[in-house]
C-alpha cells in the first residue's frame, strides 16, 4: 500500500510539471530580431519534449528500487536480521538505525520486532544508539590471537575464533607455519583445534589416555604404518616404498641380515684376560658332580 501511494504521488508531480511548462509557453515574451548568423534558441515546449524520454527511465529505476525495498521490509524478521549482522560483521563498524536503513534497506527504527531481535542478538552489541558486531573473543591482531591460544593448553576450537576479526584464519595459518601453534583435527566433530606449541606449557594427560596410547600395537612394517597414517588424513614423514625401491636399484638389500655374534675367545681375549683363563676352561667334573663316585 505504501508503494502504491508513492507511485501516485510521483505521477501527480509529473502532471504538475507538464501543466507548469504549458503555462510558461502560453505567456507572450519579448520579441527579438531574427539573425541568420545566430542559431535560433529552443522554445520551452521543445526543451520539455527533449527531456521527456529521460523521465520514464528514471521512473522505471525508482520503481525497481522501491520494489526491492518493499520486498526486504515485508520479508521475515530473521532474513532482515541476517542482512544487518552480515553488514556489521563484514565492516566491523558501528551503525545507527538510519545508517543501517541506508545500507541494507532494513528499517530498524520503525520495525519493533526487528529492533528487539537485533538488540538481544548474541552477535550484536547495542550501546543505546549504535549497533556493532560482537565476536566470541575480542581480538584485533595476530599477537592477541597467539596470547589467547596460549591460555588454552588443552586446545581451543577454531570455530570459536573464526569471527574474531576478518583476517583471523590467515593469521592462524601463519602461526602454524611459524611453529608457534598446532592445528589438529578432531575426529569426532571433524573440526580443527588450535594448540599452543610452547615448551613452557605443562600439559596434563589423563591416565586413561596414556594406557590407550601404550596399548595400541603398531605394525612392524613401516609400509603398514604409513598406510594407517594416510587413512587417518595424515601425511607420513617417510616414504618407505620409495626408499626400498632406490635401495634395490642400487643393489643394496632393503632388509639387511643381522649377523649373530659368535661368543668365541679371541687372541685378544686370551691376552687381556690371561689371569681369568681358568674361568673359560671347561670343567667336566662341574658339569656332572656325581661322575666318578661310587
Amino acid at each position: 500500500m505504501a508503494l502504491q501511494d508513492k507511485l501516485d504521488k510521483f505521477k501527480k508531480q509529473q502532471e504538475n510539471m507538464h501543466s507548469m511548462l504549458s503555462s510558461i509557453t502560453q505567456k507572450p515574451g519579448p520579441s527579438k530580431p531574427l539573425s541568420t548568423s545566430k542559431s535560433v534558441p529552443y522554445s520551452a515546449t521543445q526543451l520539455a519534449g527533449a527531456k521527456a524520454p529521460a523521465q520514464p527511465v528514471k521512473f522505471s529505476n525508482d520503481t525497481e528500487r522501491l520494489q526491492i525495498i518493499n520486498g526486504i521490509r515485508k520479508g521475515p524478521v530473521g532474513s532482515q536480521i541476517k542482512r544487518v549482522i552480515e553488514l556489521l560483521k563484514d565492516t566491523r563498524q558501528a551503525f545507527t538505525s538510519d545508517q543501517i536503513n541506508e545500507a541494507t534497506y532494513v528499517d530498524v527504527k520503525s520495525n519493533k520486532a526487528v529492533f528487539e531481535s537485533l538488540k538481544n542478538n548474541l552477535k550484536v552489541n547495542y550501546d543505546g544508539r549504535h549497533f556493532s558486531y560482537k565476536a566470541k573473543h575480542d581480538l584485533k591482531d595476530k599477537n592477541q590471537l597467539l596470547q589467547l591460544i596460549r591460555k588454552f593448553p588443552e586446545g581451543i576450537a577454531v570455530i570459536d575464533l573464526k569471527d574474531a576479526y576478518p583476517t583471523v584464519m590467515e593469521d592462524l595459518q601463519a602461526l602454524k607455519a611459524e611453529g608457534k601453534i598446532w592445528l589438529l583435527s578432531n575426529f569426532d566433530s571433524q573440526e580443527d583445534v588450535a594448540y599452543p606449541n610452547d615448551p613452557r606449557v605443562v600439559i596434563k594427560v589423563d591416565d586413561d589416555l596414556k594406557q590407550l596410547f601404550r596399548g595400541i600395537e603398531l605394525p612392524r612394517d613401516m609400509l603398514d604404518i604409513e598406510k594407517d597414517l594416510q587413512k587417518n588424513g595424515m601425511k607420513p614423514a617417510t616414504n618407505t616404498a620409495k626408499r626400498r625401491a632406490a635401495a634395490e636399484f642400487q643393489g643394496i638389500s632393503s632388509k639387511p641380515k643381522i649377523k649373530k655374534k659368535k661368543h668365541e675367545i679371541s687372541k685378544r681375549t686370551k691376552l687381556t684376560n690371561a689371569h681369568l683363563l681358568h674361568l673359560f676352561q671347561e670343567k667336566p667334573e662341574l658339569e656332572n658332580p656325581h661322575a666318578g663316585r661310587s
